[in-house]
């Protein structure tokens, strides 16, 4: 049971009898009364526990977006309910607003709708429901909380989908689909078409000439059905936030973008993200459904506080095939974790696959570095300069096994990771 500000300003107004008869029996006969309305009041409210509650769950949403969620209310006693309702939601929900006037007559149903717009990626579970009915007197109401399970999953929003079209539009000229066509070391056999002036003569056919009697070259085309296997490093490294955004948030982007590509170039794609566990694993041919489920997969991972456990993650690798794939290393350049952790077994690595280390690099460290009004600044500038010469050298030492390794702010590292991948499809290094 709950008071109403109603029943405080019953109890106020009890100042005016005494103040005209100041005797003990005044104060006391007017708490009789007051309790008497209370009790009736409480008496003649609808009890909660009369309802059904039934959630809608809501779809999922990217980040940014808004959605709503609804809990369907249903009667079943025979009084006429009027009172309150409270949906709760974590704060990173981002409900408008949680209470809502709730008015439901006997044997009916009614819809309360709360709407949400999620500040944060992942999964945020609904709490309790409470609904307070109030009585006609509205002194006092009866209250009961009710567990109505729900979820809400956000999704990364993807922001770097829109270089997508540019680079599909590249793709489309080394597949083949538009006018040029291009060949290179390890690229297949496409087609067979007449010689033209500027054509390279080593593209000639020479037994398709003496055939037909006329100059025939052969046309070439990107291999496809390429493995690409991408590793989001979700370990402590990845922790941090790079201008206001966890830095696993912009590995994600990146991922999401080659996915994309890779598999409208009809590439077999598998993605991996884990630490010390495996948290998630996608693969498949279908691009649209490769991609959405990427992007669901992604979305409830978060960064835990431990190292990463390479020889694990590397083990995974295998697991997925023997054939000969490019492999993306979605994880931080950061000096200790790459030479305890990663360096041991990327020769067995690099050996099998050609390896790519793509990290999200901190724009305030380049401003820190380039600053120098204060004594301050130019210690943060001593150490900025020292992160970022670990940082090259912690890329040497990549690239001294064969290991390719961008280095790029969060805006910048999805198209050049993308820009990187269509430039080894070019020259048939997949």
């Amino acid at each position: 049971m709950t008071l109403t500000y109603r029943a405080v300003a019953l109890a106020l107004l009890g100042l005016v009898p005494v103040v005209l008869w100041p005797h003990g029996s005044t104060v006391r006969w007017w708490w009789v009364v007051i309790l008497m309305l209370v009790g009736l009041d409480v008496l003649l409210a609808c009890s909660p526990r009369s309802l059904t509650l039934v959630r809608e769950e809501p779809p999922q949403v990217r980040l940014g977006e808004q959605t709503s969620t609804s809990i369907l209310v249903t009667n079943t006693g025979g009084r006429r309910l009027r009172g309150a309702i409270r949906d709760a939601w974590p704060p990173s929900a981002g409900a408008a607003t949680t209470r809502h006037t709730l008015a439901v007559a006997a044997g009916e149903r009614t819809r309360v709708t709360t709407t949400l717009t999620p500040t944060r990626r992942g999964d945020r579970a609904a709490h309790r429901v409470t609904v307070r009915s109030t009585g006609p007197l509205g002194l006092a109401a009866r209250q009961r909380s009710f567990e109505v399970p729900g979820r809400l999953r956000t999704l990364h929003p993807f922001p770097a989908r829109k270089h997508l079209p540019s680079r599909l539009a590249v793709l489309r000229q080394l597949d083949g689909r538009a006018a040029l066509r291009t060949r290179g070391q390890g690229t297949e056999f496409d087609s067979l078409r007449e010689y033209v002036d500027g054509d390279d003569v080593r593209s000639i056919d020479w037994r398709a000439t003496a055939r037909r009697q006329h100059l025939v070259v052969r046309t070439w085309q990107p291999e496809q059905h390429r493995r690409i296997v991408i590793v989001v490093d979700t370990s402590r490294t990845s922790a941090g936030r790079v201008d206001d955004a966890p830095r696993l948030d912009a590995a994600m982007d990146a991922a999401l973008l080659l996915t994309a590509l890779a598999g409208h170039a009809r590439d077999r794609v598998q993605v991996l993200a884990g630490d010390r566990l495996v948290l998630a694993r996608v693969g498949g041919t279908d691009r649209a459904k490769l991609l959405h489920d990427t992007i669901s997969a992604l979305a409830p991972i978060e960064s835990r506080l431990l190292e990463a456990d390479w020889g694990l993650l590397a083990t995974e690798i295998s697991r997925l095939g023997t054939q000969r794939a490019l492999v993306v290393l979605l994880t931080p350049l950061e000096s200790s974790a790459i030479e305890q952790g990663l360096l041991p077994v990327l020769p067995a690595l690099s050996a099998h696959h050609r390896v790519v280390v793509a990290s999200v690099a901190d724009p305030a460290v380049a401003r820190m570095r380039s600053a120098r009004d204060t004594v301050a600044d130019v210690y943060d500038a001593a150490a900025a300069e020292r992160t970022i010469s670990l940082r090259r050298r912690t890329a040497a030492a990549l690239a001294s096994l064969g290991v390719d390794v961008l280095d790029e702010p969060p805006e910048v590292l999805p198209v050049r990771l993308a820009d990187h991948y269509l430039m080894l499809k070019r020259q048939g290094l997949l």
